[in-house]
């Protein structure tokens, strides 16, 4: 994706898999995956962070694509707490979710009694209520209002994708957006969420700049995503603010090294095992290989994972009842989201060293 206009370099780096949550069923396969790079800039006239080398014809979706959190318990008490931002801001009368996946998040306010209709055209079950296809304009649906949920940082131009939404809704209504907080990102120096998938990286005051009207914004989970319910009819083109520009911090992959981790004084031990097979493990183990310092072992509750490599380094995804039962009970568990830290514990008895690879 090119653009012709004034772009500030924030962030590079080169050959990241191009799908960080598509699973390999051979080592040589996930070592072998595609890739592309990654070259964050500030649109000096909008104010957006992309990806400057991002191919989108590269972008190809299938059923071994397993992006799916809410077998977490944690993760469902998310989805509950987005469900009532929704309810109390759109309501339950006429909803669409655009991009609904696997149909989980529709699922659970179908029995909540929305009445919702999903739209995307990989979904693969059976529900009548998801159309095979994209909202777009023609498609002969009116919404009061739209769920736009961890879609639009992977739409390689997002303001022109909200304005096919709101020409497809009839140019009224409201929408949610929810997707991960660059702000975030910067200040945990979150090395391991910056993603070639994702195309586009947000601030809450980059939709402030895109709608006239925000009824409502604000952080979840942790402080990891960031929401906002706006106004279709007041989208704008945004402009960038240059009182309020990206401060990208400079060391923002300090965490790689292992000097770093005996400065901070973490436990080492004779293998490293990461609990999370999923985006932020991905890259967690890719940048950590580069740097020699290899994972060895990698837990994932996600049943669709578990027995699959990861792509760029091969690795092998177990359950944990698999890798813990030979995992000494000295060894250091990296834990990629400090979120489901409790979790982790419980399941794993208290009996390991744990860092939290996302703390300040």
């Amino acid at each position: 994706m090119k653009r012709k206009f004034e772009a500030k370099l924030l962030y590079h780096q080169e050959q990241f898999p191009i799908f960080q949550n598509r699973m390999y069923d051979t080592e040589a396969e996930a070592r072998a995956c595609p890739r592309g790079d990654v070259q964050l800039v500030e649109d000096q006239r909008t104010g957006l962070v992309y990806n400057a080398a991002f191919q989108s014809e590269l972008m190809t979706y299938d059923a071994n694509y397993q992006n799916e959190q809410a077998v977490s318990p944690l993760f469902q008490e998310h989805l509950e707490y987005v469900s009532n931002i929704i309810d109390r801001c759109l309501g339950r009368k006429s909803i669409v979710e655009v991009g609904c996946g696997k149909g989980f998040f529709l699922e659970m306010l179908l029995k909540k009694e929305f009445d919702i209709t999903g739209f995307d055209p990989t979904y693969e079950g059976t529900n009548p209520k998801v159309m095979k296809h994209y909202f777009e304009p023609g498609v002969g649906t009116k919404a009061n209002g739209l769920v736009l949920r961890h879609v639009l940082e992977h739409i390689p131009d997002p303001f022109d994708f909200l304005l096919q939404l709101k020409e497809a809704n009839g140019g009224h209504g409201k929408i949610y957006i929810e997707v991960p907080c660059f702000d975030w990102i910067c200040k945990h120096r979150a090395w391991f969420d910056i993603f070639y998938e994702h195309v586009n990286y947000f601030r809450v005051s980059d939709f402030h700049r895109m709608f006239g009207t925000v009824i409502e914004s604000g952080h979840l989970f942790g402080g990891q995503y960031l929401y906002v319910v706006a106004e279709l009819a007041t989208l704008r083109k945004p402009e960038i603010n240059h009182s309020d520009q990206v401060v990208f911090p400079r060391d923002f992959t300090y965490g790689v090294s292992e000097a770093v981790q005996t400065k901070l004084g973490l436990v080492k031990s004779s293998q490293t095992v990461i609990w999370g097979g999923a985006s932020k493990g991905v890259i967690f183990a890719l940048l950590k290989a580069r740097a020699g310092q290899s994972v060895n072992t990698v837990i994932d509750i996600n049943p669709a994972k578990q027995g699959k490599y990861l792509p760029a380094t091969g690795l092998l995804v177990q359950s944990p009842v698999e890798a813990l039962a030979t995992l000494p009970t000295a060894s250091t568990i990296y834990i990629m989201n400090s979120n489901y830290s409790e979790e982790i514990k419980k399941m794993s008895n208290n009996t390991f060293n744990y860092v939290e690879v996302d703390h300040e």
